[in-house]
């Protein structure tokens, strides 16, 4: 089983743009509620690639909150590692540019994700744990959440980490930076976007997302993966393989739950390789295998509107 550990989420995303009818600026499109947070994106896609994946987090007994648990359910996500409680959903306000790229605004003040208190135990059947997002910056439950990671490497667990940086939720910039690098040595698979490991590198960095990278691998990570957008994906392994597989092209619509997907993506593949372990011994075949499948499955969730991970049979081979 793989535990995703983390916030979920509603996404107002833009219906279509209405017409202007109003006083100049006036044009706001009507927004449209979808269920999100890239922890509960990443426990869906598992889930829909067939892995037998559990959901660990705190949902509001509110409306959104059963909209948000009867998803999880309705692709097969484990949900007795949730927890309820009766404050409001976290409201996340996403913003789709001409590129299809999104920017989020965020309404999580006394939210319930944020009170999340972390299990006393995680299944015996639990083999790989994801973390990421919101839910490792928003106090309480980040603490919660951190030492749920802590618990989790200790007993010898894969533990996946995607920052997914949101730099409008981080208050202090600088000490996140450095509880990001405390992470580190617990971590055994990073994933972060380009755009992310330059902000993580901070203003002292090169700006260089492959020496950053570098630096976070001898920290304590096997791999660190970096996602490049429609140039592809590249990994970096304490082994000293770098290796890189182009995007697949598509007509993209928007890449809401685009590196979401990729989280689900890798660990199902690695899955597949039996390299769910704290030092998967792949070659560069079997890392071009996962870092491809990974490509494919986010270019699908591109090419349509929102986060809508792939099913198994959208990425099977044709024959």
């Amino acid at each position: 089983m793989i535990i995703v550990a983390g916030e979920a989420l509603i996404d107002l995303v833009p219906a279509e743009p209405r017409e202007q009818d109003g006083p100049a600026g006036d044009d706001f499109p009507a927004l449209l509620p979808k269920r999100g947070g890239g922890p509960y994106n990443t426990a869906v896609a598992l889930a829909r690639l067939g892995s037998p994946t559990a959901f660990c987090s705190r949902l509001s007994t509110d409306h959104f909150g059963r909209a948000l648990l009867s998803g999880l359910t309705a692709d097969g996500v484990d949900t007795s590692l949730v927890q309820r409680g009766p404050e409001p959903t976290t409201l996340a306000v996403a913003h789709v540019g001409d590129g299809g790229s999104a920017e989020y605004s965020f309404h999580a003040g006394g939210t319930a994700d944020r009170l999340f208190t972390g299990p006393d135990t995680l299944p015996d059947a639990a083999r790989a744990v994801s973390f990421g997002t919101c839910s490792l910056v928003l106090e309480p439950g980040a603490s919660a959440y951190e030492d749920l990671m802590r618990r989790a490497s200790a007993r010898g667990l894969f533990t996946a980490l995607d920052p997914n940086v949101r730099p409008g939720l981080i208050p202090d910039a600088d000490a996140y930076r450095a509880r990001f690098h405390s992470w580190l040595p617990h971590v055994t698979l990073l994933k972060l976007s380009e755009e992310d490991a330059a902000w993580l590198a901070g203003p002292a960095g090169d700006g260089d997302p492959m020496s950053a990278a570098a630096k976070w691998l001898a920290s304590g990570p096997y791999a660190v993966v970096l996602t490049r957008g429609a140039a592809g994906l590249t990994v970096l392994t304490r082994d000293g393989l770098e290796l890189s597989v182009p995007g697949e092209r598509v007509t993209v619509v928007d890449t809401i739950g685009a590196g979401d997907t990729v989280n689900a993506a890798l660990l199902h593949r690695l899955d597949g390789h039996g390299a769910l372990t704290t030092a998967p011994a792949l070659g560069a075949e079997q890392w071009r295998d996962v870092l491809a499948f990974a490509a494919r499955a986010a270019a699908v969730t591109c090419s349509r509107a929102g986060a809508q991970p792939p099913y198994a049979a959208e990425l099977a081979p044709a024959h």
